[in-house]
C-alpha cells in the first residue's frame, strides 16, 4: 500500500487563497469595512457594498477621513490569488455522446449520490456559488442556474453567467450541481438544486501565459465583497451558500483582529438566522488552524461548515479500487480538532490524476481590450479544500431537499450527527463532525 507524506506550510495553496491586509499609504483612498452605525456621514465616502441587515458597509474613502468620522473600522482584505497552484489541473475535452465520467468519479460513488438520488435530487433548495462565475452554457450546467437571482460582486462590468473570473466556480458549481440528464458528462450531488452565480472574482488581463490550462483563478477580490455577497445569498433566501476561498489564511499570518472576527460573526449570524448554510474551504498548508477568542471564524459561531479535504491513493476507474480510501486525509489540507467541522472529498494531489475530483470546466477567453471571447468548455480534475467544500453543500441540498422545514442549524446537525469518524487516522483531520457521508444522511 502506499502511503501519503504530510506536508507542511512549504507545500503550496491547493484549492483556497492567501489573504493579504493592503499595504497602501494611510493617508491614501483605500477599501475598508465600515460599522454603518458608526459613521456620522456617509456622503463622506465611496459606498462599494452595503451590507445593510448587517449594518455593514464596503467604502472607499482616507483613513483620515473614518477617523475624522468617529467610524469603527478596519481596511478590507485583498483576496489575493496569485498563490493558488491546484495540484495539476489535467483535463479532458468534452466526451462524445454516450461518454460519460461518473467512473472517474470517486468521490460520489463513495458518497453514495446513486442511491441518494433514489430519495431526493435536492429539489427546491437553492445554492449560492459564491466564485469566480458560473459558466451556465456549459453542457452540464444548462438550467441550473436561476440567472435573475444571480448578481455580480465583482469591480468589474462583465456581468453573470460566465466564467469571467476563471474556471474554478464552473468546477465548484458542477460538484455541487451539475446535471444527471445529460448523455454524457459528470453528475453533480444535487442535480435537482437551483444554483446562484454570486460572483465575487473579475478577470486578470495582464497575464497571457497560462499554459495549457490556466489557473483558476485570475482576478482578485475583497473580503468585503464576499461578505456582501453572503448576505445577499441570505436575503434571496439560499438554503446554502459555497465560499471555496479560504478567509482563514490571513488569521494564520496577520490576524484580522476584533473588528474583522466581529464582523464575519455578524454576518454569519445573519446568514444561519435566515435559513442560510454557509460552507467553506479550510485552506491547503498543510498545518494546523486554530482560531482565539478575538478572531472565532464566523461557522464556529454561527452555523457555518469549515471543511477539510481528503481523497484516494491509487484509485483505480475500472474497478473502483484504491490503496488509500477516500476518507483519508490529503497531504495538503489544514486540520485542527477545534477548528475543522468536516472532511469531504477534495482530492489526494498525489501521484495519479484520477485521485483528484473531476467535475466541469470552462476556460474563458478575452481580447487585447478585455473583450469576453467566450469560453471553452471541457472537463478538469482539481484538487482542494475548494473541492471538499461543496461537496458539503451538494451533501446540504440533499438533506434540504427532504426536510424543508429544517432551519441551517438543523441541516449542520444532521451532516454531523451522521458523519463517520475513521479510526485509522488523526482526529484532527475530521474535527469535530467527521468524515461526510453524504447517503446517510439523506437517510437520517
Amino acid at each position: 500500500m502506499k502511503r501519503r507524506t504530510f506536508i507542511t506550510a512549504s507545500g503550496a495553496s491547493l484549492g483556497t487563497l492567501a489573504l493579504g491586509p493592503s499595504t497602501t499609504a494611510a493617508d491614501s483612498t483605500r477599501r475598508f469595512l465600515v460599522d454603518r452605525s458608526s459613521l456620522r456621514n456617509e456622503d463622506e465616502v465611496e459606498v462599494v457594498h452595503e451590507l445593510s441587515p448587517v449594518d455593514l458597509l464596503a467604502v472607499r474613502a482616507t483613513e483620515s477621513t473614518l477617523e475624522d468620522a468617529g467610524a469603527a473600522y478596519a481596511p478590507d482584505i485583498r483576496v489575493d490569488p496569485t498563490g493558488y497552484r491546484p495540484a495539476r489541473q489535467s483535463r479532458v475535452e468534452y466526451p462524445g455522446e454516450g461518454e460519460e465520467l461518473f467512473q472517474y468519479q470517486w468521490d460520489k460513488r463513495d458518497q453514495g449520490i446513486p442511491e441518494a438520488h433514489e430519495i431526493t435530487r435536492g429539489e427546491d433548495a437553492r445554492v449560492a456559488i459564491i466564485d469566480t462565475g458560473i459558466a451556465t452554457g456549459h453542457p452540464d450546467l444548462r438550467d441550473q442556474v436561476n440567472l435573475e437571482l444571480s448578481k455580480s460582486f465583482a469591480d468589474d462590468e462583465y456581468g453573470v453567467g460566465e466564467p469571467y473570473g476563471g474556471t474554478h466556480g464552473t468546477h465548484v458549481a458542477g460538484i455541487v450541481g451539475a446535471s444527471d440528464g445529460t448523455d454524457a458528462g459528470v453528475v453533480g450531488s444535487a442535480p435537482g438544486a437551483e444554483l446562484v452565480d454570486l460572483r465575487v472574482f473579475g478577470p486578470s488581463l495582464e497575464s497571457t501565459d497560462r499554459g495549457e490550462v490556466p489557473p483558476a483563478y485570475w482576478g482578485d477580490t475583497y473580503m468585503g465583497t464576499v461578505l456582501a455577497a453572503l448576505v445577499y445569498a441570505a436575503e434571496i433566501g439560499c438554503d446554502v451558500a459555497n465560499l471555496s476561498l479560504g478567509w482563514t489564511w490571513t488569521m494564520r499570518t496577520e490576524g484580522w483582529g476584533k473588528f474583522w472576527g466581529k464582523a464575519h460573526q455578524r454576518v454569519g449570524r445573519y446568514a444561519s438566522r435566515q435559513g442560510t448554510l454557509h460552507t467553506h474551504a479550510s485552506g491547503n498548508w498543510g498545518e494546523s488552524l486554530q482560531f482565539n477568542q478575538d478572531e472565532t471564524d464566523s461557522s464556529q459561531t454561527a452555523g457555518g461548515i469549515t471543511t477539510s479535504a481528503t481523497g484516494p491513493i491509487g484509485f483505480d476507474p475500472e474497478t473502483g479500487e484504491y490503496d488509500e480510501p477516500p476518507h483519508a486525509p490529503s497531504t495538503y489540507t489544514t486540520h485542527g480538532v477545534g477548528a475543522i467541522d468536516l472532511a469531504a472529498p477534495g482530492g489526494s494531489a498525489g501521484d495519479s490524476t484520477y485521485d483528484d475530483v473531476v467535475n466541469a470546466i470552462a476556460i474563458p477567453a478575452f481580447d487585447d481590450d478585455g473583450e469576453y471571447q467566450g469560453a471553452e468548455y471541457g472537463y478538469g480534475w482539481l484538487a482542494g479544500t475548494s473541492m471538499a467544500a461543496p461537496q458539503v453543500a451538494g451533501a446540504a441540498a440533499l438533506v434540504k431537499g427532504t426536510n424543508r422545514r429544517y432551519n441551517a442549524n438543523q441541516v449542520k446537525n444532521t451532516l454531523h450527527r451522521v458523519a463517520s469518524r475513521p479510526d485509522e487516522y488523526e482526529r484532527k483531520y475530521y474535527g469535530r463532525g467527521g468524515y461526510l457521508d453524504t447517503l446517510a444522511a439523506v437517510e437520517d
